[in-house]
């Protein structure tokens, strides 16, 4: 393994780019987001992202973070996972991360504790969330308005009036160009809004409200049919 600690001001983003090596993400103090593709993952210090080499991915600070980079060369690594995965980091992971990144490790202990740590990589099995951007100039104003307020209760018809579009058109559009109906991916929009406020443990009522749900039993059921899991399991400490 090859690592290194940056202490990230928030918002603070490394510009998108790749790695040789397979990355562990991973945020001692902080929370850290990561996208890759149309896919994007929000990381408290209890979880870390498994980066495959040659994924083309940037990362950033929500909050200020103290991001830790681990890398390990595929050729040595016994871990594979060909596509992003999401990891649990349980207080015995947390405490080797620790160990590895700091100063004077003997060679023989590193090589010990990296076995180890590779043997605690347990992943948790999320589907990650994608919100693609249409390039119809219409359909992008209408994917901008609800970024820029997932709670928008307006319908399809209704933005269309104002974006100039039939419903059905606009329709149309999302699923050519984002691979998914409107409501799909009005729920990724706002389940990858509510993702920060999640991991500095917002109440869940106040996240529903937040992204535009009536109720939190009503964002927790989307939550899961989306992700897999609830919003619990997701940032469980």
């Amino acid at each position: 393994m090859l690592l290194g600690a940056f202490d990230l001001p928030a918002g603070t983003w490394f510009p998108w780019h790749e790695h040789p090596a397979h990355q562990l993400v991973w945020s001692a103090r902080g929370v850290v987001a990561v996208k890759a593709g149309d896919a994007g993952w929000v990381l408290p210090p209890t979880r870390a992202l498994w980066m495959p080499a040659g994924v083309r991915h940037r990362t950033g600070a929500l909050g200020r973070a103290a991001l830790r980079g681990i890398y390990a060369d595929p050729a040595r690594s016994p871990v594979s996972w060909p596509e992003p995965r999401m990891v649990v980091v349980r207080p015995l992971l947390r405490e080797l991360l620790e160990y590895l990144t700091g100063d004077g490790v003997a060679p023989d202990a590193r090589l010990r504790a990296e076995a180890v740590a590779f043997d605690l990589l347990e992943p948790l099995d999320v589907v990650p969330i994608v919100v693609p951007l249409p390039a119809d100039p219409r359909a992008l104003d209408v994917a901008t308005a609800v970024l820029a307020n997932p709670a928008d209760p307006r319908t399809l018809a209704e933005f269309g009036r104002d974006v100039g579009a039939a419903e059905r058109t606009l329709a149309r559009i999302f699923v050519r160009e984002c691979r998914m109906p409107f409501g799909t991916w009005r729920t990724q929009a706002r389940l990858r809004a509510a993702l920060p406020l999640l991991a500095q443990a917002a109440p869940l009522e106040t996240v529903a409200y937040r992204v535009g749900y009536s109720s939190a039993s009503a964002f927790v059921a989307a939550f899961r049919r989306a992700v897999g899991v609830t919003p619990g399991a997701y940032f469980a400490g």
